[in-house]
């Protein structure tokens, strides 16, 4: 198979036409010849491209892509860096912004959810009109420390911010991996006993202060690990393709 036979693969099975995206999601550049070795991350950038021509891969599957509102119409600075390293070693690149945060099996959320056990998953974090995320019921009620700890056992994230200003038993829970501070305070109006996102910021802090509201983040990469590693174990199996994923342990 090529890139552009593998991209209409995954095009088909995340439903990119569905999606209203800053991310220009999809092949954003082709590779020639056969990939017998396919890469994921989080991340494009050079230290990924690095990695995954050492691995010996031809493709690699990114959630968080080079090409962002047609930033590629100019190809200057770090564009032109990271075009003509991939060009150079043949090297593909495929991203899936909010297809794969939203997808029901193989997306972050539903993925996080599952992790963590929850049940009665619903559609929850309206973005641009679109739900993305996954709220749900924990299989018992748990302290605030207990459900930190079960994060960090789901997760595995360098470090977790918490804002404890909701009930302290916690049962439901809504999940938008990734940077999404608006999401404290629809889980508040909700009911939902705790937010768990990816990226605390002020914004969070004082939405979950003002609104009485539990909050945890787990780190925008952390939380944002399980769709591609999904993606590629999805792929491997469709295809046989060979499909390693490079995780850099990042703390943010």
């Amino acid at each position: 198979m090529d890139s552009e036979a593998i991209a209409a693969l995954l095009d088909g099975e995340l439903q990119l036409g569905a999606w209203r995206d800053a991310s220009d999601n999809g092949l954003q550049v082709a590779g020639e010849g056969p990939v017998t070795r396919v890469a994921t991350a989080v991340d494009a950038s050079l230290e990924t491209f690095e990695a995954a021509v050492a691995a010996g891969a031809q493709m690699l599957l990114v959630h968080h892509g080079l090409s962002w509102n047609g930033s590629l119409a100019r190809v200057t600075g770090l564009n032109r860096k990271a075009l003509a390293y991939l060009l150079s070693h043949n090297l593909a690149l495929y991203a899936a912004h909010l297809p794969l945060d939203a997808h029901p099996r193989l997306g972050n959320n539903a993925q996080l959810a599952r992790a963590l056990g929850l049940t009665e998953l619903r559609s929850f974090m309206a973005y641009h009109g679109q739900k993305i995320g996954f709220a749900g019921r924990l299989p018992r009620a748990m302290t605030r420390q207990a459900f930190e700890a079960a994060v960090r056992g789901a997760v595995k994230p360098r470090q977790v911010v918490r804002f404890d200003y909701g009930p302290e038993e916690i049962r439901t829970v809504g999940i938008c991996s990734g940077g999404a501070p608006e999401g404290v305070e629809e889980a508040a109006r909700e009911g939902l006993d705790v937010y768990l996102c990816g990226e605390a910021n002020l914004v969070a802090y004082n939405l979950a202060k003002q609104w009485g509201a539990n909050a945890l983040f787990a780190g925008h990469y952390a939380t944002e690990r399980f769709g591609v590693r999904a993606l590629g174990a999805w792929l491997a199996e469709r295809t046989g393709l060979a499909v390693e994923f490079l995780d850099f342990d990042l703390p943010w």
